[in-house]
């Protein structure tokens, strides 16, 4: 039903197989060349997933900043869901947020982990239940699984860790124990208990840094959030105690899985953080930069040349006007036929000494 994941994660592992037995010193069936076979599928996948990882913190670090926005809506249309949602999405689109990018490493990794778990399953199938066949311990040898032939499953029941099956758990029943008689005896609960329960105390331990680390990396309005605080206890705490819990139903493979995984993500998350910080400091640094270039240097006079062109296309029809009427006042003077005009009432020729046609009083009683 799942051969779309199923096989492409055995090749993965077959691939590595392969490389590590071509190295001098490790054999196909030695329990370190399957561990590292594990190790390296797991670093493989997560290249893979580098980008999504890239674009899923990018997209944390943009909903905490859009977070005050994104609650001013929630409060403005608290009593129309759906006008809500509509507005919610326009402030998503305008922002290029896609809120699928937070959880696609997460999704795509899922699938992953259960093609690893059943693949790795797969490799003994005496057990009964979900996944297995009920077969013989003869015949689960003589049976390939997936990208493996029945040699390889053969190597892969016959490798151990320490003295331990890497393909065994703390809980496996003993039916599904027999499958490794032919190959280096039935292990005992304390061989498996003894490699299985450090990788369980390590794979916590890691799982509780990892998430200590995104924590850190959240901004104090995003940590008060009484959602983001319940998920914040639940990671830093269930999870890891979660993993300690539930390793014993583990197969040790899946827990050298879970810690080459933790592993990878805790260096990857600084690197890809760092990186971050970087960019956003180059960033910055730029629009300083700009700023200082626009800026007047001091002494300097302020740039007026843009005041001055609106001043003078502002004034232009004015001058223009005026410049036409005493080129016409000038012509007049000049023609023969004008009139002079009339002195203004203020000028010397209206003074009080002026004389007018009748005289004075005063000259013609001189005259009598």
């Amino acid at each position: 039903m799942l051969d779309f994941i199923y096989y492409p994660v055995s090749w993965i592992l077959w691939v590595w197989h392969n490389v590590f037995t071509a190295l001098p010193g490790l054999e196909p069936d030695d329990g370190a060349t399957w561990a590292l076979s594990v190790v390296f599928l797991v670093f493989t996948l997560r290249a893979i997933l580098y980008k999504p990882f890239v674009k899923q913190v990018r997209t944390t670090r943009q909903m905490q900043e859009l977070q005050p926005q994104i609650k001013a809506l929630q409060k403005k249309y608290s009593n129309d869901r759906q006008r809500q949602a509509v507005e919610l999405q326009k402030l998503q689109k305008e922002h290029g947020f896609n809120p699928l990018m937070g959880c696609l490493p997460v999704l795509l990794q899922a699938p992953v982990f259960i093609g690893l778990f059943h693949v790795l399953r797969s490799f003994n199938r005496t057990g009964e239940g979900f996944g297995q066949l009920g077969l013989s311990p003869e015949q689960n040898a003589q049976l390939g699984n997936y990208a493996f032939s029945p040699e390889d499953v053969q190597s892969f029941l016959s490798a151990r860790l320490f003295g331990a099956p890497i393909s065994a758990w703390i809980t496996q029943p003993e039916a599904s124990l027999v499958a490794f008689e032919p190959f280096g005896g039935i292990p005992s609960r304390l061989d498996i208990a003894l490699v299985a329960i450090p990788l369980m105390i390590v794979a916590g331990i890691a799982t509780h840094f990892n998430s200590r680390a995104s924590v850190a990396r959240q901004s104090a309005q995003a940590a008060a959030n009484p959602q983001a605080a319940i998920m914040n206890k639940l990671a830093l705490y269930v999870f890891p105690l979660g993993v300690i819990v539930g390793g014993p139903f583990l197969p040790i493979a899946i827990l050298l899985y879970w810690v080459s995984n933790n592993i990878w993500t805790y260096a990857q998350q600084h690197i890809v953080f760092r990186k971050i910080d970087q960019e956003e400091e180059a960033k910055k640094q730029a629009a300083i930069a700009r700023r200082s270039d626009n800026a007047p240097k001091p002494g300097a006079r302020p740039d007026r040349t843009t005041k001055k062109k609106t001043a003078s296309t502002g004034t232009e029809g004015t001058a223009g006007t005026s410049e036409v009427s005493l080129e016409k006042t000038g012509a007049d003077d000049a023609s023969g036929g004008a009139e002079p005009s009339a002195p203004p009432s203020g000028s010397p020729k209206n003074a009080a000494g002026s004389k007018r046609p009748g005289g004075s009083k005063n000259s013609k009683r001189k005259r009598r």
